[in-house]
């Protein structure tokens, strides 16, 4: 029933596209239509025009789809062939683009919206406009987009719109995006001065403030002392490495536009590249001397700072960046240890989401290969069935709930993603397990068996909480800023009540310090309300307000989450809470 509704639902969204282009040709003839499909809270439509589309004609736009809906016209499927189709579209450089990519004896679909509009579709759509008259829509924004997501190609204007089967539903959904921007990691990080961006700095490399920094830097540390605890032995390696390496590993030919490579093969003697992944360096810890089946499973794990070259369109705040730093490890072990290995990196990584409560949050997907694709790959076939099946036998038996994705494996082999979504739905990898048994041949490492014969090992590819920028902005949007104590760049607030308290209150600020707690003073000369304003914009979980009778008591009064403006509290029992509270990480 679902999936009829959602069918639904996609194809009246995709018909409002039709309409809407129809709408667009009417006001402006000499727009060049390309392409509008029905996405996930509406539908868009790309168009090439001799004018900007503003926010200022959006309500002309909406009038004229209004007045083509109330006609109540047919949505009428028409087959022609390849030639006819040019001729109808002979006057649209992008429509016959299409076309003449269709193979010659095969049909094509036009739909037409009335007499007057069709459109190179494949369909389906409603049998009539009028089957549109209850729902509502909106456009909310024009973007570019260059035709076919090349950047060598001709900037677009794409519109967008949302569209929903009734008003109400429009507006609750309105008002949840409403609810989310106020949450959108991009604009909170920077209000919270976690974050911040420059334009000559370049896209995707953002820099991060104290605060932000501090956050990071206290969970490489619980990453870093948690994995040790669990067997992993740490690696330092280089940011960067010959071409030469990259060529074993593959990824010179399958990853080399995602690397930012410094130098010239055709004029330099050595060209080398910034690290796109830590794998191909930590093996080299591996070869280091000879191992046997006695050192396996061997763990080795890094905080590795890593450089992808993201298209330009991809950015955004921390989500989707250049450089990036990541809890990456990679596990050598027998056949016979892969499933047991493979569920610790998986309760690893679960150990992980529940610590900064994102285990709610999160979907998994089997990422396979697309075997109608096979240049985008090394290996055999069978090496690839061998490693899926293998792959899928563990996640059936440890009962994880993934849904397949063919075509997001890795070059090298099949994965586990970890999924979690923004709060505007959008959907990322925080983090990936992954089976490979293709690297350790390239790479000639081995071990010595109980049989005495040489065995290339299986490698786990894992990361623990995966991009620590990513987390970072999942976590701004989780908890709108408010980050849980343990992770809260400043834990406490200490503000004077006048000038007379501000030597107790730097007493109390330097006791808070001295027991470890993250703590800041705000002695200035300010009225009480406007410090608390203040400190309270900025999420900072507790405020210690202290006046003349905290000082004459040698107490304290609070305000901050479960302890709604209590007074005459002694410090040391406030800071067994926090301690109590940071150690046991409690989640808000």
């Amino acid at each position: 029933m679902k999936k009829e509704k959602d069918e639904k639902l996609h194809t009246s969204r995709h018909s409002l596209a039709h309409i809407l282009a129809k709408a667009i040709m009417e006001l402006y003839p000499t727009t060049k239509l390309t392409i509008g499909p029905a996405i996930d809270d509406g539908f868009y439509y790309d168009l090439d025009l001799d004018e900007m589309l503003t926010p200022d004609k959006f309500d002309a736009i909406e009038k004229k789809m209004k007045e083509i809906i109330a006609k109540g016209e047919p949505f009428t499927k028409k087959i022609v062939s390849k030639s006819e189709a040019l001729k109808l579209f002979k006057d649209n450089p992008y429509k016959t683009e299409i076309i003449n990519d269709i193979p010659e004896n095969e049909d094509i679909s036009i739909y037409y919206t009335g007499d007057d509009f069709f459109d190179l579709c494949s369909g389906p759509h409603v049998e009539s406009s009028k089957n549109l008259q209850n729902y509502a829509f909106k456009i909310y924004a024009v973007n570019g987009a260059y035709w076919r997501g090349n950047e060598k190609n001709k900037m677009l204007q794409r519109v967008y719109a949302y569209a929903f089967p009734d008003k109400k539903q429009l507006s609750e959904y309105i008002s949840m995006l409403e609810e989310a921007r106020k949450r959108d990691h991009n604009k909170l990080g920077r209000e919270l001065e976690l974050f911040t961006t420059v334009d000559y700095i370049g896209q995707g490399l953002p820099i991060l403030l104290p605060k932000g920094a501090k956050i990071i830097q206290i969970m490489q540390r619980f990453v870093e002392d948690e994995e040790e605890r669990r067997g992993w032995k740490l690696t330092k390696t280089p940011f960067m490495a010959k071409s030469d390496l990259y060529k074993i590993s593959g990824h010179w030919d399958h990853y080399k536009d995602g690397m930012f490579v410094l130098g010239d093969e055709k004029k330099d003697k050595e060209v080398y590249a910034l690290r796109p992944m830590t794998c191909p360096f930590q093996y080299q810890a591996y070869l280091n001397k000879a191992r046997s089946y006695k050192d396996l499973p061997l763990r080795y794990d890094e905080t590795s700072t890593l450089f992808r070259n993201e298209a330009s369109g991809e950015m955004h705040g921390l989500i989707r960046v250049r450089q990036f730093t990541i809890s990456e490890g990679h596990l050598m072990c027998t056949p016979e240890q892969l499933e047991e290995e493979f569920k610790g990196c998986l309760e690893l990584a679960i150990f992980m989401l529940k610590a900064v409560g994102l285990y709610e949050d999160a979907s998994y997907r089997f990422s396979q290969w697309d075997k109608n694709n096979k240049e985008k790959y090394i290996g055999t076939e069978e090496q690839w069935n061998e490693a899926q099946s293998t792959m899928q036998k563990i996640l059936d038996h440890l009962q994880i709930p993934y849904e397949i994705a063919v075509g997001e494996a890795a070059f090298y082999g099949p994965k586990l993603d970890i999924q979690i979504k923004n709060v505007f739905g959008k959907e990322d990898t925080l983090i990936t397990i992954q089976i490979d048994q293709m690297l350790a041949e390239k790479f000639g490492m081995e071990y010595t068996d109980k049989d005495g014969q040489k065995k290339n090992p299986y490698i786990i590819h894992r990361t623990s909480i995966g991009c620590y920028e990513r987390t970072l902005a999942y976590l701004i949007e989780k908890y709108a800023g408010a980050f849980p104590l343990w992770l809260a760049p400043v834990q406490v607030k200490v503000l004077s009540l006048t000038d007379r308290n501000n030597e107790y209150a730097q007493k109390i600020y330097s006791e808070l310090k001295d027991k470890g707690i993250r703590a800041e003073l705000d002695d200035r000369n300010e009225k009480i309300g406007y410090k608390i304003r203040e400190a309270s914009s900025m999420k900072i979980p507790y405020l210690i307000i202290v006046g003349d009778e905290e000082e004459k008591n040698n107490q304290i009064s609070i305000r901050g989450r479960g302890f709604e403006n209590k007074t005459g509290i002694n410090l040391s029992d406030f800071v067994e809470r926090l301690e109590n509270e940071i150690k046991t990480r409690k989640i808000n």
